[in-house]
């Protein structure tokens, strides 16, 4: 059992505790500046630490800070301390920096932005231990004459499936892999639920971003940039983007086996549907792996030409389509294909599409929405390419994908889309 103290004890042992102090302050003198009641420096009101640091880098006194170059706080006591900073501008952004091992300095390792408001809290401790504080506030001024990189989210806002990739649109090309890492660092993303998720660079105008897994049915998705007024590069600062928001519907994913000619629908991780199919013929064999739906159209017209058939060759065709689910831009669907209803679940005679009867194309054609997953196995074909002919971004795992991002390309832990929040920077 453990020793408790009465009201009456407790009031004698703080008693005891002041005349300690008072006859240690009597001995000692002017050197100590007291202690608390009960005994620990840290529990004392922090001091004022102006005297104890100082800022340099970017700031020049009576003047606003150059947002081109860092900020830098450093101890000026050779006895004292920096124990943390934060900084914070007006819409919330957090500035990162790195603090010294021995707490002799901190720098901002991001850059700061142009035309904005900071407050800075700094953190101390004396030699004793005794906790100091400096809060200061400051403005950038604006930046020298510099291209603005404009940000467009896609997809528009609504409701998609689980397969659905986020993609950045930059309206200036981004080489360099510093530059890179800034550009993602500014890069938003939320998900209710979250998920761990990277940003990949497909190339220096665009990026995807996509979980490790798929997202989760029925979630919202937000993605923002947090950019405007950065410095991203020389002579080249973010600029306003409009944030994004969409939101998933159920789980459905759809399996084609082409040796055995059967489509097979799971929604919310239920089988729900076979379907009897035909895909790719030799030589013009469907692709295999996931992919994405990109479109639905109820009605087009399909010809040969458009994929290099000529006109009038053996393999020529001019048809009129229904109930078409595009999941490539070159040109393969789930459609309805009538003519082929006798070889439908035996043999494979389309030109790469996935074909079946009108009835349950039409069932498809409502069930499937853009962003649903439509995946191909055991065809003869080449495996789907992960960009330029759709969402091919699910036939990268994990490890491949994270490759590709400035950030955790060398290797670093995978960010989840909650904590993307603080790294890039966070909003408050």
């Amino acid at each position: 059992m453990r020793d408790t103290e009465s009201p009456r004890t407790g009031l004698r042992g703080t008693r005891a505790r002041l005349a300690g102090c008072a006859l240690l302050v009597a001995a000692l003198g002017a050197g100590v500046t007291g202690c608390s009641s009960d005994g620990s420096p840290l529990s004392a009101e922090p001091y004022d630490a102006a005297d104890q640091i100082s800022f340099g880098g970017s700031l020049d006194e009576g003047k606003s800070a150059d947002p081109d170059k860092p900020l830098e706080i450093t101890a000026e006591d050779s006895d004292g301390r920096i124990t943390d900073v934060v900084a914070v501008d007006a819409s919330g952004r957090h500035l990162a920096g790195e603090l010294a091992a021995d707490g002799s300095r901190w720098h901002s390792t991001t850059p700061l932005a142009a035309s904005a408001q900071y407050t800075v809290r700094v953190s101390t401790e004396d030699e004793d231990g005794r906790p100091g504080r400096k809060v200061l506030t400051f403005t950038t001024g604006k930046p020298g004459a510099a291209k603005r990189l404009g940000i467009t989210f896609g997809p528009e806002a609504g409701t998609y499936g689980v397969g659905q990739p986020l993609v950045a649109e930059l309206s200036e090309p981004v080489q360099d892999p510093a530059q890179r890492a800034v550009v993602e660092r500014g890069l938003k993303v939320d998900s209710t639920p979250s998920v761990t998720g990277a940003w990949y660079w497909v190339d220096d105008k665009k990026l995807h971003f996509r979980p490790k897994d798929y997202w989760p049915a029925d979630a919202t998705v937000r993605v923002r940039s947090n950019l405007e007024g950065i410095k991203v590069g020389d002579r080249l600062r973010g600029d306003a983007a409009k944030p994004l928001t969409i939101r998933t519907g159920d789980r459905v994913i759809a399996v084609t086996d082409a040796a055995a000619h059967l489509l097979t629908v799971h929604k919310n991780g239920e089988e729900i549907k076979q379907i009897p199919v035909t895909t790719g013929k030799p030589g013009f064999e469907t692709r295999n792996g996931v992919k994405v739906v990109l479109a639905k159209e109820r009605f087009v017209r399909m010809r040969s030409t458009t994929v290099g058939i000529a006109e009038g060759s053996a393999e020529s065709y001019d048809l009129d389509v229904h109930f078409a689910t595009r999941v490539t831009w070159s040109g393969e669907y789930v459609h309805a294909a009538p003519w082929s209803v006798g070889s439908q679940g035996y043999a494979n005679v389309s030109h790469g599409c996935v074909g079946m009867s009108t009835a349950d194309a039409e069932w498809f054609f409502d069930t499937f929405r853009q962003g649903d997953l439509v995946e191909v196995v055991n065809s003869e074909g080449d495996v789907m390419e992960p960009f330029g002919n759709g969402f091919g971004d699910w036939n990268l795992n994990w490890d491949k994908w994270r490759e590709g991002s400035a950030l955790t390309g060398s290797g670093k832990t995978p960010e989840t889309a909650q904590q993307v929040a603080r790294l890039r920077p966070a909003a408050a």
